[in-house]
Formats: structure tokens, sequence, C-alpha cells
């Protein structure tokens, strides 16, 4: 089965003369995977979601997501990829405030035309699977932080993406939302969905991901799913 993600000498620079703010990074990510992206402030972390997203361009290097490869896109096939290919969740949800629940999860289906039948019915089916479809009516501002997250993350499920990129989901939550954002993560993870996490929070990678890389100054220093990084890493 191929990679979601292949990332061949993938660097981003953002001055000529400068030392690249993330790589040359080579990665592959299977499909059913979660996968945590750790480090400090600065190591890449925003940077290799970005790319991932399609939000950014390498400067070097290939980048192939769900078989597209982003490198070689315009910004409006990008902007397809990203309708029709990935799902993300950010730290502060993003939600219209105009908008009921349903309507905000049902967004993304409508911009892709799909038959609004079935966009509603598989806006139903993720309300009621993330426990939160008895607010379908309701407007965000009257949710509190783990339901608003929990919407965003249906929203970003209703196309069925092949990747979900997930950044900080629980850095604007207290310590019991997140702990539900937590769950819902893993359960999706089982459910066999692929996921990407950026997070600072090394409980949250380790209850969610079954693989997990960590940034230092733009380079990958441990890889989990690597066993000559992982072994380095105990014997420093």
């Amino acid at each position: 089965m191929s990679p979601v993600i292949e990332l061949a000498a993938v660097a981003r620079q953002y001055d000529l003369d400068g030392t690249p703010v993330l790589g040359p990074l080579t990665l592959t990510v299977a499909p059913g995977t979660a996968l945590a992206v750790t480090g400090p402030s600065g190591s890449g972390k925003s940077t290799l979601l970005n790319l991932i997203a399609g939000l950014d361009r390498p400067s070097s290097g290939s980048i192939t997501v769900a078989g597209e490869r982003l490198d070689r896109l315009g910004e409006a096939a990008l902007a397809r990829y990203r309708r029709d290919r990935i799902g993300m969740v950010f730290q502060f949800f993003h939600l219209l405030d105009d908008l009921t629940v349903q309507d905000n999860v049902l967004l993304p289906a409508q911009l892709t035309g799909r038959p609004a039948a079935a966009a509603r019915a598989r806006a139903a089916e993720l309300l009621e699977l993330l426990g939160i479809a008895r607010h379908r009516h309701a407007y965000p501002g009257r949710l509190s932080g783990g339901e608003r997250q929990r919407v965003a993350v249906a929203r970003a499920l209703i196309n069925r993406p092949a990747l979900l990129l997930a950044d900080e989901p629980t850095g604007a939550l207290d310590s019991a939302a997140g702990a539900d954002v937590r769950d819902l993560l893993v359960d999706l993870h089982r459910a066999g969905q692929t996921v990407v996490l950026v997070t600072h929070d090394a409980g949250l990678a380790d209850a969610c991901a079954d693989r997990r890389i960590h940034l230092v100054d733009g380079q990958v220093a441990t890889d989990s799913g690597d066993p000559a990084t992982s072994a380095a890493a105990v014997t420093r």
C-alpha cells in the first residue's frame, strides 16, 4: 500500500543565505498511522504541517500526499487538494459564529458540490459519532471549548479525507476538554484514520500516536519509527 505522505529531501528556507528552517527532511507515513510531531518552539513543526497542507511550498525537494505531488501544483489545484484530500483541525476552532453547528459541518461538503442529502446524512452520522448531535441547531458561541473542537473535527471529516491534520488541537482547552479531544483522536486512529498531530504536549502525543518524531532545529532528532534514531536518543 502506498504511503499517504512522502517527503523526499524537503527543505524550507526563507532567507536565501540562511539555514533552512526545516530539512532537508525525508519522511514517509503509512495509511492508518497516527504521527505526532513534537519539538521546541522554532523547531519547524508548523512549517512541516504547512507544507503537508499545501499552505507553504518547499524551497527544494518533493512532497506527495494522497497521490498529489504538491510541489508541482498551482494555487487553484492546491485549494482543491485541501478541500478534497485533507481535513484540518486548529487550536482555535475557526468556526463561523453566524452558522449553526450543522451548517458549519456541512460547509466543506457544499464547497465540493456533494449532493445535499448525502452531505446531511454524513453530517448527522459524524455529529452522532462525536456526541454532539443534540447541538446541531445551536450556534458555536453557546458551546464549550471541547464541544467546539468536536464540531471542528466533524467539519474536517465530512469529505472523508485521506489525512487529518491537527495543529495543537488541545492548546486552547482546559484539562477536561483536552482529555475529551484526546480520546476523540484515539478513537479516530483506531477506526483507521491517518492523523498528523503537531503538539507541545508529550502526554497527548503518547496517548494519540503510534509513531512520534521530534524536531530540533528543523531536523528529525528522533523517530520512533526509525530504530537508528530511537537508539541514538537512548544513548544520549
